[in-house]
């Protein structure tokens, strides 16, 4: 069902907007509209130009919770305003100096890894790295060479070359080591080592004493010791946060609701008033009935707050939005309401008709005992622990599977293991005149399917009643023409079928032809009934012309609607066809079955069939049954405080 709204506009002092926010408005939904936008014949409205000062203190209160994980605190609310300001500036005077610290000590730690790394090839060089630094008549250069040019240097250099190479390691690229010359030869030793692209490699002069390794070495426990520093950082953070985590967690949870108080000034506007330099705030939205009624009577001794509700919202400011309320066994199902469309204020909601429905089909279609309760179960659970909507409408599915199992006498595809209470799908014959020998479950779709097109004309006239739409109401093929019209041509088939006489000529161009003529001249008897004063935009004859086509479209949608249910039977036929194949091929009918083969034969029909049938379904909802009486034009009923909703 679709609550009741009322338009409900506030006022009050400018400077007790956020006390009656707290104090009121936090325990109701409404919907806030733009009083600017709506209050139009309102003189000297002003829009709030405050910046929220509670979003900047909200977001150092989110960044510090954030640091504390998985916490049990629970949150204390009880500090003040400025008590929770004082404590986030105070956190954060000491988280500052943590991150500073921390990534003082990451570039340290950096740079100390960099060290290593450059000296890590040099490490079995037994050179003195502080001695060499030192020498007057040598020079030693650091670096790497490639393979291939290392080759050529060993072959064809070596012998002509006043310099000495010293290798500390290599790998499948590079040779990386020294070489050692005179200060007289260095010029020349280095102009060659650059054409044979070797490539400097300068090692630290911070560690003046020391062979590579030995650096190294020294290097690696002060990384070690930055790297415990880094962790004690961590850990007086984690501390910091951990001893106030139930205030942080307070501050964050009442911050959060200021701050969607605050911006609640968004949508309302200021009133300027003479006599008061402060003015007037005006807050204006849609609420449930019930809330409004609430909300009168909690203010009703409060002098500083007032409230109006407009009665004829729906005619002078738009559309209340939508808001649905079911019964819990009928809640999952808002879910396939919304993926078409939430319905307007004077629509019917067809949750109830969709969860009954859908649900009834589903089990007629996929009906087994064992199957459905599987899908029950499962279904039951997921939605019970991860409160999916999806879940609770296959667990319903399940049941109605259940029950037309048994009808069915179907247990995981076994026939024989209990009676079938009504027919067996495969089986079932009924000999019609006319037509002859046609499954029964085929007859029975079509027949359900007629009784449902002829239940959706009645939601149609229901709801063009709500909308004050005569046109559609009266002359529409999904109005009272429409069911006159469909309802006599179900009434006569189904005395054909079963022998009886059928109706008249007379009887027939009486229900069948005037509703046609309805449905023809539709448009210039709405133009009567609603009083309004059209021209045709066409001439008679394309008008004609138009209708016609009109007209052979509406007869062509009544026939494809009606008979788009004979899928109904086709499945429950097709699944029970395909259990026997699953069962044949697991050698059930040798007596001597495959269970494994069976089980999983089960679970494949499950997961596949399932989700076509449960597809197919859907299809009939929105096409065949939604297309009649739906429309699905609602807005979203969204109240600003969502803190208080979830």
């Amino acid at each position: 069902m679709i609550v009741k709204m009322k338009f409900l506009q506030i006022s009050g002092p400018q400077s007790d907007i956020d006390r009656m926010c707290n104090k009121y408005l936090s325990r109701h939904e409404m919907q806030l509209e733009s009083a600017i936008a709506e209050l139009k014949t309102t003189d000297n409205l002003q829009p709030f130009i405050e910046v929220n000062p509670y979003r900047d203190p909200l977001g150092k209160a989110e960044q510090f919770c954030a640091l504390l994980g998985d916490t049990q605190a629970s949150p204390d609310t009880s500090l003040s305003r400025d008590e929770m300001m004082g404590l986030l500036r105070d956190i954060n005077h000491d988280y500052v100096d943590f991150q500073e610290k921390r990534e003082r000590l990451k570039k340290k730690a950096g740079e100390l890894k960099e060290t290593a790394n450059a000296l890590e090839p040099f490490r079995s060089l037994e050179i003195n790295l502080g001695h060499v630094s030192t020498y007057q008549f040598l020079k030693i250069r650091f670096g790497r060479i490639g393979l291939d040019y290392y080759g050529r240097l060993e072959k064809y250099l070596f012998e002509d070359l006043d310099a000495v190479f010293l290798e500390g390691s290599r790998n499948d690229s590079y040779v990386y080591g020294g070489y050692i010359t005179a200060n007289k030869d260095k010029a020349k030793v280095d102009a060659l080592f650059n054409s044979l692209h070797f490539e400097r490699i300068h090692l630290t002069n911070e560690y003046k004493e020391g062979t590579p390794e030995e650096i190294r070495m020294t290097v690696q426990k002060e990384i070690e010791k930055t790297d415990q520093e880094i962790a004690e950082v961590d850990e007086k953070e984690a501390s910091l946060m951990s001893s106030n985590a139930s205030k942080l967690l307070g501050a964050k949870q009442r911050l959060t609701e200021l701050a969607e108080y605050f911006d609640i000034r968004k949508k309302a506007a200021i009133i300027e008033d003479e006599e008061n330099k402060d003015g007037h705030y005006v807050i204006c939205g849609w609420m449930s009935e019930a809330d409004v009624e609430q909300f009168l009577k909690e203010i009703k001794d409060d002098d500083r707050v007032m409230a109006v509700v407009e009665e004829n919202k729906e005619k002078f400011f738009g559309e209340p939005p939508t808001k649905l309320k079911n019964p819990k066994f009928f809640k999952p199902f808002e879910m396939f309401i919304e993926m078409y469309g939430l319905p307007a204020a004077d629509e019917m909601d067809p949750t109830m008709f969709v969860a009954l429905t859908y649900t009834l089909i589903f089990g007629a279609m996929f009906g087994d005992l064992g199957q459905g309760a599987l899908l029950f179960i499962v279904g039951g659970i997921l939605y019970l622990k991860k409160r999916m909507n999806l879940a609770g409408i296959i667990s319903v599915a399940g049941v109605f599977s259940m029950f037309f199992g048994v009808m069915y006498g179907s247990v995981f595809g076994f026939e024989d293991v209990m009676p079938a209470m009504w027919l067996k799908p495969v089986d079932a014959m009924t000999n019609l005149p006319f037509i002859g020998q046609l499954n029964t479950v085929f007859i029975v779709a079509i027949a359900f399917g007629m009784g449902l097109n002829l239940l959706v004309m009645l939601f149609q006239i229901i709801n063009a009643a709500k909308a004050h739409d005569l046109e559609d109401m009266l002359f529409s093929h999904n109005g009272i023409a429409g069911l006159v019209f469909y309802a006599f041509i179900v009434m006569t088939i189904v005395l054909y079928m079963t022998g009886h006489k059928t109706p008249g000529n007379i009887l027939m161009v009486i229900f069948l032809g005037i509703p046609i003529l309805l449905f023809l001249f539709k448009e210039p008897l709405g133009n009567i009934v609603e009083k309004r004063h059209k021209k045709m935009e066409v001439g008679k004859g394309m008008f004609l012309v138009q209708g016609f086509f009109e007209l052979f479209e509406t007869m062509l949608s009544y026939f494809s609607n009606t008979l788009s249910y004979v899928r109904i039977g086709a499945f429950a036929v097709s699944h029970a066809a395909i259990m026997q194949v699953v069962l044949m091929l697991s050698g059930a009918e040798n007596g001597s079955p495959n269970w494994i083969g069976i089980v999983i034969g089960n679970a494949i029909v499950m997961l596949l069939e399932g989700l076509v049938v449960g597809i197919q379904v859907l299809r009939l909802e929105y096409y065949e049954m939604f297309s009649r009486f739906y429309k699905g034009s609602g807005r979203e009923f969204k109240p600003f405080n969502q803190i208080n909703t979830k």
